[in-house]
């Protein structure tokens, strides 16, 4: 499985257990602050607002958290002041690894950061040495049964996305992410239920990760990144072939 499908399908699972203890709704709060700050507080003339917000509905975040979270990043509220960046490195096999971080303390969050990449086998690396391989694509997700390939292609693609392809059980339509909304839209009016949208780092190539210890440190390398308070997301190019899959369980 490459990098992204393969992380996506495990953070999914984790982003349960991680709703309840409010980890992944406080990310999802600083993602609603920077855009509010950047665009303004009305989400249908704030593109990167919208997708925050549908985000944070899509796991049951409380109305009042998201206002909250709207009214801090406009000034109503204190607490707005976040710096946004991208950490980039390498992890165990080569590895590429790419995160984007919403912080108040780069002081406090790069050391954290550079260590948890020592930790796992890895190395945080410079700006450019990694980003060049990835693209930012628009992710929208729609349950298996809930349509064909064929009706998802000619309702997605008319409105602008790039593919459409299986992962586990749910359809994921590709495009670029200013067509997201249309695209969602056209799902929509197509009768279609969206379970999730995101915006994404896909790598344009991929890294074969045969050997089963290597493997090990590379998805523990991702896991604790992701469970980092300033890492809104990570991504990676790496490939796990099936039979080392098997062997991880």
């Amino acid at each position: 499985m490459a990098g992204h499908s393969h992380w996506a399908n495990i953070a999914r699972k984790k982003s349960l257990i991680d709703a309840k203890r409010g980890k992944l709704w406080s990310k999802l709060a600083k993602a609603i602050i920077v855009a509010a700050k950047g665009g303004g507080p009305d989400p249908d003339a704030n593109l990167r607002l919208r997708y925050a917000i549908d985000a944070a509905k899509a796991v049951s975040m409380p109305k009042d958290n998201i206002q909250r979270a709207i009214k801090t990043g406009t000034g109503e509220l204190k607490g707005g002041d976040l710096e946004e960046s991208l950490y980039e490195g390498y992890g165990a096999g080569g590895v590429a690894v790419l995160c984007e971080i919403l912080t108040d303390n780069k002081n406090r969050t790069a050391p954290e950061i550079r260590k948890i990449f020592e930790m796992c086998g890895g190395k945080l690396g410079g700006t450019g040495c990694v980003a060049y391989l990835f693209e930012r694509k628009g992710v929208v997700r729609v349950p298996q049964a809930a349509a064909s390939e064929d009706r998802l292609m000619e309702a997605g693609l008319e409105a602008g996305a790039d593919d459409v392809k299986l992962v586990g059980d749910r359809w994921e339509v590709t495009c670029e992410p200013a067509v997201m909304a249309a695209v969602i839209e056209a799902l929509g009016k197509a009768g279609l239920t969206v379970e999730s949208n995101e915006i994404v780092r896909i790598p344009t190539s991929t890294v074969d990760v045969d050997d089963v210890d290597t493997a090990k440190q590379v998805l523990a390398l991702m896991e604790r990144l992701d469970d980092h308070d300033d890492v809104q997301s990570v991504a990676a190019n790496f490939n796990i072939p099936e039979t080392a899959l098997a062997q991880l369980g």
